[in-house]
């Protein structure tokens, strides 16, 4: 397996959202493409925590399910492990790399592995927003925008490694 490990800071709503996509997509997909499966971590995540409510509330409405999940801090064992990295922010990206220079050429923010147009990354923002203590709708459009990038990157795994 292949493991794409999705980065956040706390680990409860954007890269359980994304990892949820992600592994709801690729069930879609071709038999090939499940050598690829997403975990998620964040920079700074509070071990055992819970999903957030919103997010929880948003996956559902898709039917994804990450009522199960705990949210675990990154560890040199996920990084090690992990095929490729992909984090929400610029920052999060440049903390890895501080931590983990051995793993810098397989760490990119989302956005910067999906879409390779730098001006298409410029219009969209090169960041996912934290949507954290905000209302469902602003989930919504977090969740939104994760799913357009997970569907580049799914794309571009299928093209480029299968």
């Amino acid at each position: 397996m292949k493991k794409i490990l999705f980065v956040c800071t706390g680990n409860t709503c954007r890269s359980i959202m994304a990892e949820g996509i992600f592994n709801d997509a690729i069930l879609k997909e071709e038999e090939s493409m499940r050598q690829f499966v997403a975990s998620s971590a964040g920079i700074a995540a509070f071990d055992g925590d819970c999903a957030s409510e919103n997010a929880l509330n948003v996956m559902k409405s898709w039917n994804i399910d990450i009522s199960c999940h705990k949210a675990k801090r990154i560890t040199p064992e996920e990084v090690n492990s992990a095929f490729l990295i992909l984090t929400m922010t610029r920052e999060h990206k440049r903390v890895l790399h501080k931590f983990f220079p051995g793993a810098k050429d397989k760490i990119f923010t989302l956005k910067e592995f999906a879409y390779e147009d730098i001006e298409e990354i410029r219009i969209k923002s090169a960041d996912i927003s934290d949507p954290y203590g905000k209302d469902e709708d602003i989930y919504r459009e977090c969740a939104v925008e994760i799913r357009d990038a997970v569907d580049k990157v799914i794309e571009k795994l299928k093209h480029k490694y299968i």
